[in-house]
Formats: C-alpha cells, sequence, structure tokens
C-alpha cells in the first residue's frame, strides 16, 4: 500500500510560512539569549538612561517630574517580510530598579534586515504607571496616550509642549533596517534570575 502524498501549499504560501517560522525562531533564542540578572538588567538599564538624559536636554528634564521610567536598554528587531522584535529592561523609580519587563512586537509587511536599539518610557503620572501592573501586560498604544520621540525629534522638544501621559524616546538605532516602531509592543513583568 503506497502512502497518500501530502499536499503541499503553493510555492509563496510556504515561504511566508518558512520566514514565519525562522522569525519565531530568532525572536525566541533572543529571548534566551537576552535573559540576563537583575543586577546586570539593572544597571544596563540605568546606565543606558544615563546616557540619553545626558544627551537628550527633552529626557533630563521629563526625568525630573517622572513617576518612573522603564528602560529597554537593547531590543533586537529582525524581519524579512514578517518580522519580530525583543528585549529586557527594568523599570526605574528613584534611581533603582524596582521591578524587570520584556518587550515583544512583531510586524509584516516591507521589511528586510535586521538592527538594534534601546527605548525609555517616562511615566509621567500614577494613572499610566499603574497600566504597567495590569496582570495581562501592558500593550503600547493601547490605554494612557504614549508620544514616541527619536533622538532627532526628541531634541527640539520642550517640556512646556509636552503634557501626555507617557513619552518614548528611541535610542542607540544600529542596524540595516529602516523605522523602529513601539507602537503595538507588548510589555511584560519578568523575574530575571
Amino acid at each position: 500500500m503506497r502512502p497518500l502524498p501530502i499536499p503541499c501549499p503553493p510555492r509563496p504560501h510556504r515561504r511566508a510560512a518558512l520566514v514565519a517560522m525562522l522569525a519565531a525562531a530568532a525572536l525566541g533564542a533572543q529571548a534566551v539569549w537576552a535573559a540576563s540578572s537583575a543586577a546586570d538588567l539593572a544597571s544596563r538599564s540605568n546606565e543606558a538612561l544615563q546616557r540619553l538624559t545626558a544627551k537628550v536636554p527633552a529626557a533630563k528634564a521629563l526625568a525630573k517630574d517622572a513617576k518612573a521610567v522603564l528602560v529597554f536598554p537593547k531590543v533586537t528587531k529582525a524581519g524579512l517580510g514578517i518580522g519580530g522584535q525583543y528585549g529586557e529592561g527594568a523599570l526605574i523609580q528613584g534611581g533603582k530598579a524596582v521591578a524587570f519587563y520584556s518587550t515583544a512586537g512583531a510586524s509584516y509587511g516591507l521589511q528586510a534586515g535586521a538592527q538594534t536599539f534601546g527605548y525609555a518610557m517616562f511615566f509621567m503620572n500614577d494613572g499610566a504607571l499603574a497600566q504597567l501592573g495590569k496582570n495581562e501586560g501592558f500593550e503600547v498604544g493601547v490605554g494612557p496616550s504614549v508620544v514616541v520621540l527619536d533622538e532627532g525629534k526628541a531634541k527640539t522638544a520642550t517640556t512646556t509642549t509636552m503634557k501626555n501621559d507617557i513619552y518614548a524616546f528611541v535610542f542607540g538605532q544600529k542596524g540595516l533596517m529602516a523605522g523602529v516602531g513601539v507602537q503595538g509592543n507588548k510589555i511584560t513583568k519578568i523575574d530575571p534570575k
């Protein structure tokens, strides 16, 4: 008795499925490799925040009034049609890391390449900070208003015009991918060893 042939999807669908599997595998591997000790993650997050506030006057001014700052010192983004990004960071209050989080997101469309970047979210009021503590995690762009600024735009921003709940500063972009987005990223509390 001859085995029945397994139908294969049309070629474009196989390619998309393969790319999706590779992107998921890369993000899964990144999650394992990125896992840091709490002390290391706190140190890298504090250093990244210090570099950002030293370089960008608006970030320095907001840091003085922020209830807390969530810093992801390194986020890796990769994709070929379908992509994703992952990173880990610390919530800093009063100069100390008080909790740890991961950020992850997926995207599709015209994209190819890989890059790394960091971002810091300045929580300007207690209501916005409370959203971060929800059990199901925090999704950027859902709930409190989030204004995303890259290093160039942030240099021209002033605190007199900044009245939103959360400000996210993107910094340290390196790589061959155009554009960095944090909208739609899921932020989840983690427990590094």
